[in-house]
């Protein structure tokens, strides 16, 4: 156990060249900075690095110099390139002691799969000296756990699939013991609306907070998140009150808006709501490729609510499987409320669902026009009540709008479902 905390930041270091490029997207801080939350904590710092040897070792001296807790991830591989546990060992002046048992459950892991295991996976059974294995179930390249005079040092993979079961199963529970207070949290996440307009709404909250207590918005396209977090001081009841009395002052001013206080995703939510009113759903999309039904189905137990989800993309496509007219896309184009109205009432249809939702639009960068500028998107949503379509015009990147137009139509589903509950 440590007993004292001479340096008080907590950083993260991300090693792979690969991460410098074009192309590629770093996204394990964001999971750890969500996970440090849950303990009251802050990361201070993020680093990407190449995976050159002096690199590594120039950024974790610079981390050792002020940070009490550092997250390293990647370069545990068996390549060449993959130099973490070197740099590391080499600034710590610790050397690396070879284990037969890890070199044993990485050639099990080939054998499982059928396959014979390479040398150079040998280097991962390599640990350095003193630190605690942590064991990998998804992967070969085991963590390591390092405390050293008052500072901890976790050694992660780098593949997301690797590091966040290893940090939900393995490294928090190890790191809770020393959390000095309990936090009390709250998270609201919000779409169909946006940062300003929400600032505007809430803004008379910030005098009412506590001292104690912070307010943080994070925006991202098509969602907003109020993250409320406050330390417990002796009387833990009378804090969660204060809590409780914050977040319900801001779903008093944001009403609808709010989808989810407990941080639930929307994909989530739809399918607490499709569920408790048994109804089937169905998608037809376009612009989004298949995008809303990947977020539909990336839920567990989405087998009970979801029926089919068509990608008709082509026009033709269109016509043959959703049973829009021809003559209407030549008459009204494929981008169109007609045609956005005819995809949702066809895919209502053809699966037997009680809801039909749609997408079509232009997702760029290419195609628009001043008529149908790019982010153009109608989305409809087709139900026993009929058929209702909205127009949007979204801003960003193809991803962007992609992503835009999957959170609209969820949001008009979940609009939907609340209107079906109040009705009842």
């Amino acid at each position: 156990m440590i007993k004292s905390r001479s340096k008080k930041y907590i950083e993260y270091i991300a090693t792979g060249s690969e991460l410098l490029s074009p192309g590629f997207i770093e996204t394990n801080s964001s999971y750890l900075a969500g996970k440090l939350e849950e303990l009251g904590w802050k990361l201070n710092f993020k680093t990407i690095v190449s995976d050159r040897l002096e690199e590594i070792k120039l950024i974790f001296q610079t981390a050792q110099k002020r940070s009490w807790l550092i997250f390293i991830s990647g370069g545990l591989g068996p390549t060449e390139d993959d130099r973490t546990r070197q740099a590391v060992a080499e600034i710590l002046k610790r050397r690396l002691v070879f284990h037969k048992e890890i070199l044993k459950n990485i050639r099990k892991r080939f054998e499982s799969r059928g396959l014979t295991m390479t040398p150079s996976n040998r280097r991962q059974a390599y640990i350095i000296d003193g630190a605690t294995i942590l064991e990998n179930p998804n992967g070969t390249a085991p963590g390591m756990w390092l405390e050293i005079r008052g500072q901890i040092i976790i050694l992660l993979p780098g593949p997301p699939s690797e590091l966040k079961p290893m940090v939900d199963n393995l490294v928090f529970p190890k790191l809770k013991p020393f959390q000095r207070r309990k936090f009390l949290q709250a998270v609201l996440r919000i779409t169909g609306a946006g940062e300003s307009w929400i600032e505007d709404r809430i803004k008379l909250i910030y005098s009412k907070l506590p001292k104690k207590m912070e307010l943080t918005t994070l925006a991202s396209p098509g969602d907003v998140q109020i993250r409320l977090s406050m330390p417990t001081g002796r009387d833990e009841e009378k804090d969660q009150r204060k809590l409780e009395e914050i977040k319900k002052e801001i779903l008093n001013l944001l009403e609808n808006k709010v989808y989810s206080t407990d941080g639930q995703l929307l994909e989530q939510v739809i399918g607490q709501k499709l569920t408790a009113n048994k109804m089937a759903l169905a998608c037809a999309e376009s612009c989004s490729g298949g995008l809303l039904a990947n977020r539909i189905t990336n839920v567990p137990g989405s087998s009970n609510y979801f029926l089919e989800g068509l990608v008709t993309y082509s026009n033709r496509a269109k016509v043959r499987e959703l049973g829009v007219p021809e003559e209407l896309i030549k008459a009204k184009g494929a981008v169109s409320e007609e045609v956005a109205a005819a995809m949702a009432k066809g895919v209502r249809e053809k699966a037997g669902a009680d809801i039909g939702l749609s997408t079509t639009g232009i997702a760029g960068p290419g195609g628009g026009t001043m008529e149908k500028p790019v982010g153009l998107v109608y989305i409809g949503l087709a139900s026993s009540d009929g058929v209702k379509v909205e127009r949007c015009l979204f801003k960003g990147q193809r991803e962007q709008i992609k992503y835009q137009a999957t959170q609209k139509a969820l949001d008009m589903l979940r609009l939907k479902l609340m209107e079906i509950e109040k009705g009842r």
